[in-house]
């Protein structure tokens, strides 16, 4: 299996002094959900952290995961894709996941993966909504690794995958769910609305 990066150091700006990557989702934080969800599909897995991101690291307390420190996260997505793919293993491919993704689950990864598997003529190999727009998770071909190291700025692997798109396989996810994520509070209260569960 291949190796499952997990980005989880940016600043969570936008949530006025909470970091919404700590924010409870069905009785544990959203980071290690997402690392919990990663794991069953047996690769090794990664987390890109900030410096000083304690909270961060104790929330993943207990779980098969290796914390990848990100010395200059601040930058921003690019800088973090080029310090945590550098330091991935050597492997075939990789999977990227955004860690804010409060929808994504283990069977929307293997969707992903096994389209990698099935299909691969191909170099990127992506999920997408359901109306087709490309989102996460993303699997590269290890034969792009040396493009991450000339991203900069905040655009993320954007200027490094669009470029590519004849060679990029979407692979459709229910819904929003390789979109979806809660930057606000108050994305975070209408998530919680929508989802409480419901007397019946």
């Amino acid at each position: 299996m291949i190796p499952i990066l997990i980005l989880a150091a940016g600043q969570s700006s936008r949530m006025r002094g909470s970091d919404k990557l700590l924010e409870d989702v069905g009785g544990v934080s959203l980071l290690r959900k997402q690392v919990q969800m990663a794991l069953p599909l047996g690769g090794p897995v990664f987390v890109a952290l900030p410096p000083s991101a304690e909270a961060r690291q104790a929330s993943l307390d207990g779980l098969d995961a290796v914390a990848l420190i990100i010395d200059a996260a601040a930058e921003g997505m690019s800088a973090t894709l080029r310090e945590a793919v550098a330091q991935l293993p050597d492997c075939p491919a990789f999977m990227v996941v955004l860690g804010d993704l409060v929808a994504m689950g283990t069977p929307h990864l293997r969707a992903v993966h096994a389209a990698y598997q099935s299909q691969p003529d191909h170099l990127i190999w992506r999920g997408a909504t359901a109306d087709g727009k490309p989102g996460h998770p993303i699997i590269f071909d290890s034969s792009l690794r040396p493009q991450f190291a000339l991203l900069e700025g905040d655009h993320g692997g954007e200027t490094l995958v669009n470029p590519l798109r004849e060679q990029t396989l979407l692979v459709p996810l229910p819904d929003q769910v390789a979109r979806r994520d809660l930057d606000t509070p108050e994305d975070w209260m209408e998530w919680r609305a929508a989802n409480l569960p419901t007397e019946g």
